[in-house]
């Protein structure tokens, strides 16, 4: 066998592993996500706190180590790092008060990004292709932001469902690929 096709063959299964592997995950975390939803989203919520606290430690070391930073910036970085840490801490210290209010900050955020989308697929209508699709996207986005935004828990719990269902489906198409991918790469 040559050196190339032993490459190839190596990149092959490489592929498949990557693919069998993220299907795996991949609906593992959507069942975790369907059959418990409020502890999944708690455990999110803590791994965006611990991160909070990582980074705080991480720019306070800048601010406090730094030889090359003036005054001003080394208490700048002190002072994020303190805030991160602080915000970490009381998120993981009242993880439930936390979840819900980022289900909410969530909810209000994308039923806003929603209507701006709208706005702007109408404020495009001169550029599309497609007046009609175009017309009937905004409409749609706009209405669902509105709603999202009237209800943002409710909305977030929905499309939290959504992304459980997604992922399953999603990781056994890739555990499928997995096992028919045929390496044209």
């Amino acid at each position: 066998m040559s050196t190339a096709s032993e490459a190839e063959k190596s990149a092959v299964n490489g592929i498949r592993t990557a693919l069998g592997v993220g299907g795996v995950l991949a609906i593992i975390v959507g069942i975790l996500i369907l059959v418990w939803p409020g502890k999944t989203a708690a455990v999110i919520t803590a791994i965006i706190a611990i991160y909070a606290i990582a980074a705080g430690l991480v720019y306070a070391g800048l601010g406090i180590f730094s030889k090359t930073k003036g005054g001003w910036a080394r208490v700048g970085h002190i002072a994020l790092g303190i805030l991160f840490i602080i915000a970490g801490v009381v998120a993981l210290f009242n993880l439930g008060q936390t979840t819900a209010w980022l289900a909410l900050f969530l909810g209000i955020l994308i039923g806003i990004m929603w209507i701006v989308e709208g706005i702007v697929a109408l404020s495009t209508l001169g550029d599309a292709a497609s007046k009609g699709w175009s017309i009937f996207f905004a409409i749609l986005s706009i209405i669902a932001g509105i709603v999202v935004l009237f209800a943002p828990v409710w909305g977030v719990a929905i499309l939290w469902w959504i992304l459980g269902i997604s992922l399953v489906v999603l990781g056994v198409i890739n555990i499928v690929r997995a096992f028919t991918f045929k390496g044209d790469i």
